[in-house]
Protein backbone atom coordinates (compact mmCIF):
# COMPACT_ATOMS: atom_id res chain seq x y z
CA UNK A 1 0.00 0.00 0.00
CA UNK A 2 1.64 3.55 -0.85
CA UNK A 3 2.41 5.45 1.58
CA UNK A 4 0.20 8.41 1.41
CA UNK A 5 -2.69 5.67 1.44
CA UNK A 6 -1.39 4.35 4.74
CA UNK A 7 -1.65 7.34 6.52
CA UNK A 8 -4.92 8.04 5.12
CA UNK A 9 -6.26 4.87 6.25
CA UNK A 10 -4.94 5.90 9.75
CA UNK A 11 -6.53 8.93 9.54
CA UNK A 12 -9.79 7.98 8.85
CA UNK A 13 -9.49 5.47 12.14
CA UNK A 14 -8.41 8.02 13.81
CA UNK A 15 -11.01 10.08 13.34
CA UNK A 16 -13.76 7.28 13.62
CA UNK A 17 -11.98 6.86 17.00
CA UNK A 18 -12.08 10.19 18.27
CA UNK A 19 -16.35 9.83 17.28
CA UNK A 20 -16.62 7.06 19.56
CA UNK A 21 -14.76 8.90 22.33
CA UNK A 22 -17.03 12.07 21.69
CA UNK A 23 -20.09 10.54 22.19
CA UNK A 24 -18.89 8.02 25.06
CA UNK A 25 -17.66 11.21 26.87
CA UNK A 26 -21.40 13.03 26.06
CA UNK A 27 -22.78 9.84 27.58
CA UNK A 28 -20.65 9.98 30.74
CA UNK A 29 -21.40 13.91 31.47
CA UNK A 30 -25.19 12.98 30.86
CA UNK A 31 -25.17 10.14 33.28
CA UNK A 32 -23.93 11.92 35.35
CA UNK A 33 -26.40 14.90 35.45
CA UNK A 34 -29.39 12.39 35.20
CA UNK A 35 -28.24 11.29 38.75
CA UNK A 36 -27.34 14.75 40.16
CA UNK A 37 -31.03 15.75 39.28
CA UNK A 38 -32.35 12.19 40.77
CA UNK A 39 -30.43 13.29 44.23
CA UNK A 40 -31.52 17.01 43.94
CA UNK A 41 -35.28 15.95 44.02
CA UNK A 42 -34.95 12.46 46.83
CA UNK A 43 -32.03 14.24 49.27
CA UNK A 44 -32.88 18.01 48.75
CA UNK A 45 -29.57 18.27 47.65
CA UNK A 46 -28.63 21.98 46.79
CA UNK A 47 -25.63 21.03 45.32
CA UNK A 48 -26.67 18.61 43.21
CA UNK A 49 -29.36 20.95 42.17
CA UNK A 50 -26.41 23.29 41.16
CA UNK A 51 -24.39 20.83 39.32
CA UNK A 52 -26.80 19.24 36.89
CA UNK A 53 -27.52 22.41 34.64
CA UNK A 54 -23.90 23.55 35.37
CA UNK A 55 -23.18 20.62 32.61
CA UNK A 56 -25.49 21.15 30.31
CA UNK A 57 -22.40 23.95 27.72
CA UNK A 58 -20.33 20.98 28.47
CA UNK A 59 -22.92 18.47 26.79
CA UNK A 60 -23.83 21.20 23.90
CA UNK A 61 -20.39 21.60 23.31
CA UNK A 62 -19.70 18.43 23.10
CA UNK A 63 -22.59 17.49 20.81
CA UNK A 64 -21.56 20.34 17.90
CA UNK A 65 -18.17 18.60 18.18
CA UNK A 66 -19.56 15.51 17.34
CA UNK A 67 -22.06 17.26 14.68
CA UNK A 68 -18.98 18.66 12.90
CA UNK A 69 -16.67 15.68 13.09
CA UNK A 70 -19.97 13.77 11.23
CA UNK A 71 -20.24 16.34 8.70
CA UNK A 72 -16.47 16.04 7.59
CA UNK A 73 -16.43 12.24 8.21
CA UNK A 74 -19.31 12.33 5.26
CA UNK A 75 -17.52 14.73 3.37
CA UNK A 76 -14.22 13.44 2.89
CA UNK A 77 -13.95 10.11 3.75
CA UNK A 78 -17.35 8.74 2.19
CA UNK A 79 -17.88 5.84 5.41
CA UNK A 80 -19.60 2.66 3.59
CA UNK A 81 -21.36 0.11 5.04
CA UNK A 82 -20.95 -0.74 8.55
CA UNK A 83 -18.72 2.50 8.92
CA UNK A 84 -21.68 4.83 7.19
CA UNK A 85 -24.05 3.05 10.05
CA UNK A 86 -21.29 3.96 12.72
CA UNK A 87 -21.43 7.78 11.97
CA UNK A 88 -25.31 8.35 11.38
CA UNK A 89 -25.54 6.83 14.42
CA UNK A 90 -23.30 8.86 16.17
CA UNK A 91 -24.97 11.50 15.26
CA UNK A 92 -28.40 10.72 16.22
CA UNK A 93 -26.78 9.60 19.45
CA UNK A 94 -25.51 12.71 20.26
CA UNK A 95 -28.82 14.51 19.67
CA UNK A 96 -30.97 11.81 22.35
CA UNK A 97 -27.92 12.68 24.70
CA UNK A 98 -28.53 16.54 24.46
CA UNK A 99 -31.83 15.99 25.14
CA UNK A 100 -31.27 13.77 28.04
CA UNK A 101 -29.22 16.69 29.87
CA UNK A 102 -32.02 19.24 28.83
CA UNK A 103 -34.55 16.94 30.91
CA UNK A 104 -32.09 16.46 34.01
CA UNK A 105 -30.93 20.03 33.84
CA UNK A 106 -35.04 20.87 33.92
CA UNK A 107 -35.65 18.38 37.01
CA UNK A 108 -32.59 19.69 39.19
CA UNK A 109 -34.41 23.11 38.66
CA UNK A 110 -37.44 22.37 39.83
CA UNK A 111 -35.98 20.20 43.24
CA UNK A 112 -35.17 23.55 45.02
CA UNK A 113 -38.89 24.51 44.32
CA UNK A 114 -39.90 25.92 48.12
CA UNK A 115 -43.34 23.84 47.43
CA UNK A 116 -40.60 20.54 47.45
CA UNK A 117 -38.55 21.54 50.17
CA UNK A 118 -41.66 21.33 52.52
CA UNK A 119 -43.69 18.36 50.62
CA UNK A 120 -45.47 16.09 53.34
CA UNK A 121 -46.02 13.69 49.77
CA UNK A 122 -44.06 9.92 49.70
CA UNK A 123 -40.83 10.75 46.79
CA UNK A 124 -40.91 6.26 47.02
CA UNK A 125 -42.59 6.04 44.23
CA UNK A 126 -40.57 9.10 41.86
CA UNK A 127 -37.37 7.74 43.96
CA UNK A 128 -38.34 4.44 42.67
CA UNK A 129 -38.82 5.41 38.98
CA UNK A 130 -35.67 7.56 39.15
CA UNK A 131 -33.59 4.39 39.63
CA UNK A 132 -34.83 2.30 37.12
CA UNK A 133 -34.47 4.94 34.64
CA UNK A 134 -30.71 5.53 35.71
CA UNK A 135 -30.24 1.45 35.16
CA UNK A 136 -31.86 1.82 31.90
CA UNK A 137 -29.18 4.57 30.75
CA UNK A 138 -26.06 2.89 32.08
CA UNK A 139 -26.98 -0.14 30.07
CA UNK A 140 -27.86 1.93 27.04
CA UNK A 141 -24.30 3.38 27.47
CA UNK A 142 -22.73 0.21 28.09
CA UNK A 143 -24.36 -1.27 25.14
CA UNK A 144 -23.01 1.57 23.01
CA UNK A 145 -19.59 1.36 24.35
CA UNK A 146 -19.30 -2.24 24.12
CA UNK A 147 -21.31 -2.30 20.90
CA UNK A 148 -23.29 -4.93 22.18
CA UNK A 149 -27.08 -5.31 20.20
CA UNK A 150 -28.14 -7.92 22.65
CA UNK A 151 -27.55 -5.48 25.64
CA UNK A 152 -29.39 -3.33 23.57
CA UNK A 153 -32.34 -5.22 23.13
CA UNK A 154 -33.25 -5.59 26.75
CA UNK A 155 -32.97 -2.18 27.35
CA UNK A 156 -34.98 -1.86 24.21
CA UNK A 157 -37.85 -4.08 26.20
CA UNK A 158 -37.21 -2.90 29.96
CA UNK A 159 -38.77 0.71 28.79
CA UNK A 160 -42.06 -1.01 29.62
CA UNK A 161 -40.96 -1.02 33.23
CA UNK A 162 -40.54 2.56 32.93
CA UNK A 163 -43.87 3.76 31.15
CA UNK A 164 -45.93 1.63 33.77
CA UNK A 165 -44.70 3.22 36.96
CA UNK A 166 -44.70 7.00 35.53
CA UNK A 167 -48.37 5.86 34.86
CA UNK A 168 -48.91 4.87 38.31
CA UNK A 169 -47.07 7.81 39.16
CA UNK A 170 -49.11 10.09 37.53
CA UNK A 171 -52.28 8.13 38.84
CA UNK A 172 -50.94 8.68 42.49
CA UNK A 173 -50.26 12.15 42.32
CA UNK A 174 -53.58 13.42 40.70
CA UNK A 175 -55.21 11.37 43.52
CA UNK A 176 -53.20 13.59 46.22
CA UNK A 177 -54.52 16.99 43.86
CA UNK A 178 -57.95 15.66 44.73
CA UNK A 179 -57.84 15.04 47.63
CA UNK A 180 -56.50 18.30 49.04
CA UNK A 181 -56.25 21.61 47.21
CA UNK A 182 -53.02 22.48 49.40
CA UNK A 183 -51.02 19.39 47.23
CA UNK A 184 -51.99 20.85 43.43
CA UNK A 185 -48.20 23.39 43.87
CA UNK A 186 -46.19 20.38 45.05
CA UNK A 187 -47.97 17.56 42.77
CA UNK A 188 -47.85 19.60 39.53
CA UNK A 189 -43.81 19.84 39.91
CA UNK A 190 -43.69 16.52 40.61
CA UNK A 191 -45.53 15.52 37.69
CA UNK A 192 -43.24 17.41 35.51
CA UNK A 193 -39.74 16.11 36.79
CA UNK A 194 -41.96 12.17 36.58
CA UNK A 195 -42.33 13.45 32.85
CA UNK A 196 -38.77 14.30 31.99
CA UNK A 197 -37.76 11.09 33.48
CA UNK A 198 -39.89 8.90 31.57
CA UNK A 199 -38.88 11.00 28.64
CA UNK A 200 -34.91 10.52 29.24
CA UNK A 201 -36.30 6.59 29.04
CA UNK A 202 -37.80 6.94 25.89
CA UNK A 203 -34.53 8.59 25.07
CA UNK A 204 -32.97 5.50 26.50
CA UNK A 205 -34.58 2.98 23.99
CA UNK A 206 -33.84 5.23 21.07
CA UNK A 207 -30.21 4.98 21.44
CA UNK A 208 -30.68 1.61 22.26
CA UNK A 209 -32.58 1.14 19.09
CA UNK A 210 -29.78 3.24 17.14
CA UNK A 211 -27.36 0.77 18.38
CA UNK A 212 -29.03 -1.68 17.52
CA UNK A 213 -28.99 -0.54 14.08
CA UNK A 214 -25.42 0.40 13.87
CA UNK A 215 -23.77 -2.98 14.51
CA UNK A 216 -26.40 -5.59 12.83
CA UNK A 217 -27.61 -3.48 10.43
CA UNK A 218 -31.16 -4.60 11.31
CA UNK A 219 -33.81 -2.47 12.57
CA UNK A 220 -36.13 -2.88 15.50
CA UNK A 221 -39.44 -3.25 15.20
CA UNK A 222 -41.66 0.01 14.63
CA UNK A 223 -43.79 -0.56 17.74
CA UNK A 224 -42.31 -0.56 21.32
CA UNK A 225 -43.44 -2.76 23.78
CA UNK A 226 -45.77 -0.49 26.17
CA UNK A 227 -46.74 -0.50 29.75
CA UNK A 228 -49.56 0.50 31.12
CA UNK A 229 -51.28 3.57 29.23
CA UNK A 230 -54.39 6.02 31.05
CA UNK A 231 -57.17 4.26 29.08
Amino acid sequence: MPQESVHTVQSYEQELEQLRSLVNKMGGLVERQVAQAITAVVEHDEDAALDAPEMDPQVDELERETEALVIRLLALRAPMAGDLREVVVALKISGDLERIGDCAASIARRAMRNELLSCPISLTGLHSMGRLVQENLRRTLDAMDQRDPELARIVWHSDTAVDELYVSLFRELVTYMMEDPRNIGPCAHLLFIAKNLERIGDHATNISERVYYAVTGNILPIIRPRGKTFD
